[in-house]
């Protein structure tokens, strides 16, 4: 028969693993330029590939990995963006919403 203490220590372990699961699944989830929010937000995966006539906001040298909203280090390849739902952003892209990090 089990104890209640090896019950509880054993439910903690899975608990904390599906945790981590969890986080890793979703640190893994790039975003598609054909999401929905990402064409809301006009988001493109390469700035330097922009169509200036239809975006007239985006100016050379802006992407996401400069923007205030980009949740990395400006030397990582990707990270979360709370604009486009958390989901991982290339550093080197762009979108509507681009604010230069101060």
């Amino acid at each position: 028969m089990q104890s209640r203490r090896s019950f509880l220590i054993k439910s903690v372990g899975v608990v904390s693993a599906l945790a981590v699961a969890r986080t890793a699944l979703a640190a893994a989830a790039k975003i598609d330029e054909k999401d929905p929010a990402a064409v809301a937000l006009g988001y493109a995966a390469d700035a330097s590939k922009m169509d200036k006539a239809k975006h007239p906001k985006y100016a050379a040298g802006q992407s996401c990995s400069n923007c205030q909203f980009y949740q990395g280090k400006a030397t990582d390849a990707f990270a979360p963006c709370p604009m486009l739902g958390g989901k991982q952003v290339s550093a080197k892209g762009w979108c509507n919403v681009y604010a230069k990090k101060a």
